[in-house]
């Protein structure tokens, strides 16, 4: 079944928080809807940044941050990096994931991008051959200072 790819609203925030509230996301820990509000806001202040997130029959079903940056490399083609994909756990395994991501990578396209990136812990295999079924291809190494 289809689902619908929209911009999040605010009135979006309790469903989405129940999409991260997931124990391998985060181990289940969230942030409680007023900092979260109060973070949406922030968001949705920066250009080329958002919250998505994937309906079906009124039910918000999955979700994703996108990013798009401009660059001063690679003669000024913008880049992306996806973060933050959630999909209720019910609704796992029916291609909810699948469409997000189509939906990002068209995006992204469509937006002169010249690569869409996604990063995903390394315990998280099931996430790795999801990304690697889309055509995501594993490149050089991720480094991160955790502060």
């Amino acid at each position: 079944m289809e689902v619908w790819v929209r911009p999040a609203e605010l009135s979006d925030l309790s469903a989405v928080l129940r999409l991260y509230a997931q124990p391998e996301l985060d181990d289940g820990r969230v942030l409680g809807l007023e900092d979260a509000a109060h973070l949406f806001e922030k968001i949705r202040q920066y250009p080329s940044y958002g919250l998505f997130v994937a309906e079906r029959q009124g039910q918000i079903v999955g979700t994703f941050t996108l990013l798009i940056m401009d660059n001063l490399i690679h003669q000024g083609t913008p880049s992306a990096i996806v973060e933050a994909v959630a999909v209720d756990p019910e609704n796992q395994g029916q291609g909810i994931g699948q469409q997000m991501m189509q939906w990002a990578i068209a995006h992204c396209r469509e937006a002169g991008c010249y690569k869409l990136v996604i990063s995903a812990s390394l315990k998280r295999d099931r996430a790795h051959a999801f990304y690697k079924s889309l055509g995501f291809v594993q490149h050089g190494y991720s480094f991160q200072v955790e502060f």
